[in-house]
């Protein structure tokens, strides 16, 4: 016969791996939403075939981002993260997307930028592996000398649209305010906060929960002068800055797991 204690333990155990599975799993499809939120604004781009204002440095912040987390998630850094290698390897596919309709459509100078700060991105991944991979011997140092820059990474990340809050707050609208971005930051902070805290991960921990923190700020910024907007929509159907500069996500931290 199986004792009480020993069916309260295997029933805790089957609980825990549900719980962990659900989190998982919502964690990326929120994550992968973070990262389409730009889209509306390329299929503009695209049909109108001009990048206007639109800058591409969320973009390429995003796309170092993704790239240090799925370095992370490597079985010689960090082992069992396949979840955070998954979610940010479509994260990363995206971000490219979203620079090659830019670099199609911008000017020359537009063009150099993005070409020069991917090779500057990619040189720079380059010499973190070096340096992880012979310097560090531990899978706990490896994980320990990336999960920081994957934090630092992730938090400029996270906060690209709190660069628009002095002029929602100045103009007291949110016209340039990202709404759906901002939901997703926080939706995706929450999540993966959460799973950092069933199955601990400091890093993943730390960069969402800024995330989250960024969205959470954002969101009540759009509440208190939601009211205060003025209703003249676009009739021209020139693309808002709020459009424009949307940043992709991370995962965890990640997303921005």
């Amino acid at each position: 016969m199986v004792s009480a204690d020993t069916a309260r333990t295997i029933v805790g155990i089957i609980v825990f791996r549900i719980l962990f599975v659900m989190f998982c799993f919502a964690g990326n499809v929120i994550s992968f939403f973070l990262f389409a939120s730009p889209l509306p604004t390329f299929v503009k781009i695209y049909k109108k075939m001009a990048v206007e204002e639109f800058k591409p440095d969320p973009y390429i912040a995003t796309a170092m981002n993704c790239m240090l987390w799925i370095f992370y998630g490597l079985p010689m850094v960090h082992p069992d993260s396949i979840l955070v290698v998954t979610i940010n390897s479509i994260g990363l596919a995206m971000e490219l997307i979203y620079l090659s309709i830019f670099f199609l459509y911008a000017p020359n100078k537009g063009r150099a930028k993005v070409i020069g700060w991917l090779a500057l991105e990619i040189l720079f991944l380059g010499v973190v592996a070096a340096c992880t991979l012979t310097l560090r011997k531990t899978h706990a140092q490896r994980s320990d000398l990336v999960g920081i820059l994957c934090v630092i990474f992730g938090v400029l990340m996270y906060a690209s649209p709190l660069t628009v809050m002095r002029k929602v707050i100045k103009t007291k609208s949110v016209k340039y305010m990202p709404f759906y971005l901002s939901l997703a930051n926080f939706l995706n902070g929450v999540i993966w906060v959460t799973y950092a805290l069933i199955r601990f991960d400091l890093y993943i921990l730390i960069g969402n929960g800024l995330g989250a923190l960024s969205g959470a700020i954002q969101l009540i910024l759009y509440a208190c002068y939601f009211k205060s907007t003025p209703k003249d929509d676009d009739e021209n159907g020139v693309v808002e800055p709020s459009e424009l500069q949307l940043s992709g996500g991370n995962g965890p931290s990640r997303p921005t797991v």
